[in-house]
């Protein structure tokens, strides 16, 4: 993919922002299971669980340790430096491969989004000499309903929920915004006055709990619109717009 000086300097930007750490949230909260959690902190969780008598959610947090955090279709942005090519956003593909120009498939099965940057440092190293990596993941999403730019998004785990209808160039005229909600396989799990305070508290998708495949719908004032019928939706991106034309997937 061939990027302009000017798209450089917006990645370079976005990866030199700093990120709220896990445990940080200026009001908006922690999720012990969200996209940023650690591994140590997942096994600790487990653990927990398995003790207290609830196997169930035991099982599936150490699935997730096993599967890794990403999925077809996740966007990666990546900045090497002195590597112009290697230096752009990528799509994880079939099998939960990244390919990257002059190293071929590397496989992300097992890797959560915390240990992405250590992770394709070492990788990198194996072609490359002392590579200088940075990473930002972004999840696929999508925002749906009555906004200008309807359709999925790569949206950064830190980026706040207060933005995510920004990714789609905002609301319409006649969209019904204290109908708002976010699902997740058709189920409401954030609505009315509970995500009305999330989003006035500042929380980020992380802080939020929400993961790659959750929906936020903009419902229609006097009815209800072909994204709520459908069932599609999303999460925020609080980038600049020239990020926004890299993590739009079309």
């Amino acid at each position: 993919m061939t990027i302009t000086r000017v798209t450089l300097f917006a990645l370079a930007a976005l990866l030199a922002a700093p990120c709220p750490a896990l445990g940080q949230s200026g009001g908006g909260g922690s999720n012990a299971l969200g996209l940023g959690a650690t591994r140590p902190a997942l096994e600790a969780l487990a653990t927990r669980l398995e003790q207290s008598g609830q196997p169930g959610g035991a099982a599936n947090i150490r699935a997730r340790l096993a599967r890794g955090d990403f999925n077809v279709g996740d966007r990666i942005l990546l900045q090497v430096v002195g590597e112009p090519t290697l230096s752009d956003t990528f799509t994880v593909g079939l099998g939960g491969q990244l390919t990257l120009p002059l190293v071929g498939a590397v496989p992300l099965a097992g890797v959560l989004r915390s240990e992405l940057q250590d992770y394709l440092t070492h990788r990198l190293a194996q072609n490359l000499r002392d590579p200088e990596v940075r990473t930002r993941s972004f999840v696929r999403l999508s925002i749906q309903g009555s906004v200008t730019h309807p359709g999925y998004y790569g949206v950064p785990a830190d980026a706040l929920l207060s933005d995510a209808l920004m990714a789609a160039g905002g609301t319409t005229q006649d969209a019904n915004i204290k109908r708002l909600r976010i699902e997740r396989e058709g189920k409401p799990i954030w609505e009315g006055q509970a995500l009305q305070q999330a989003i006035a508290e500042g929380r980020t998708l992380d802080g939020a709990g929400l993961v790659a495949g959750d929906q936020v719908i903009v419902p229609k004032r006097g009815g209800t619109t072909a994204g709520d019928v459908m069932r599609f939706g999303t999460v925020l991106l609080g980038i600049p717009l020239t990020i926004y034309s890299l993590t739009k997937i079309f």
